[in-house]
């Protein structure tokens, strides 16, 4: 699947997606990853991408020419099917939207803002507003990363395991059980019983249950979708 990225810092990309799962899914051609960046389309000597804002206000905001130019360049060299502006005032992203941008066939682009913001016409451009929390970033890179990780880990051959995202938080519109591994006891804290019983209809009933429970207790907004 195709991710093409337009930002002002593509290094800042080097670490997340250099190692572990979106390293090795890099290396083995299950992802490509390309990188925009909007100076290269800037006019000028100085290649300037921003500039004060109309009314006056704080900081400086993203000029509508060069990254404009460098959308229409992604749409036309990378051909994405969709388009998505990182912003904290976009939808937000969550599981079904990860699941809807790991069917695109043509993959998806990612519009990374700096500063104050984007000029407001840059939005007539783009296809989706995306938003992962309700805080503000310094720019869109490190929702760029997030976004990424979680659609590309959706994708055949990128986890070692395809079937450990059937258990995972918020695939049956739960969050997910508590998980134990060695030793049995640690400090005087015990593995539950039922997990070292070999009973495996005990502890799918066990691992339900506490699923509900912890739901229940951390994002009892959920439970109104779970039968």
């Amino acid at each position: 699947m195709k991710f093409t990225v337009i930002t002002l810092f593509p290094e800042m990309f080097e670490g997340p997606l250099g190692a572990s799962v979106m390293g090795r899914a890099l290396d083995r051609g299950v992802i490509d990853v390309a990188f925009v960046n909007p100076r290269d389309f800037a006019p000028g000597r100085h290649r300037q991408v921003d500039d004060a804002p109309y009314g006056g206000g704080e900081g400086m905001v993203m000029k509508p020419e060069p990254l404009v130019a460098a959308i229409e360049h992604t749409r036309e060299t990378r051909s994405p099917d969709r388009v998505a502006l990182l912003s904290p005032q976009g939808r937000r992203f969550d599981r079904d939207l990860a699941r809807e941008y790991a069917a695109l066939e043509g993959g998806v682009a990612f519009v990374c803002g700096r500063y104050e913001g984007v000029d407001e016409r840059i939005r007539d451009f783009v296809d989706d507003e995306l938003c992962i929390g309700d805080f503000v970033l310094s720019g869109g890179e490190p929702a760029a990363w997030v976004v990424i990780d979680a659609v590309a880990r959706r994708l055949p051959g990128v986890l070692g395991n395809p079937a450990s995202l059937a258990q995972e938080s918020f695939e049956d519109g739960l969050l997910e059980y508590p998980q134990y591994t060695r030793p049995p006891a640690f400090r005087g804290r015990h593995v539950p019983e039922v997990l070292l019983s070999g009973d495996h209809a005990r502890i799918a009933q066990w691992r339900r249950d506490q699923s509900v429970k912890r739901t229940r207790a951390r994002r009892p907004d959920l439970l109104a979708g779970v039968s």
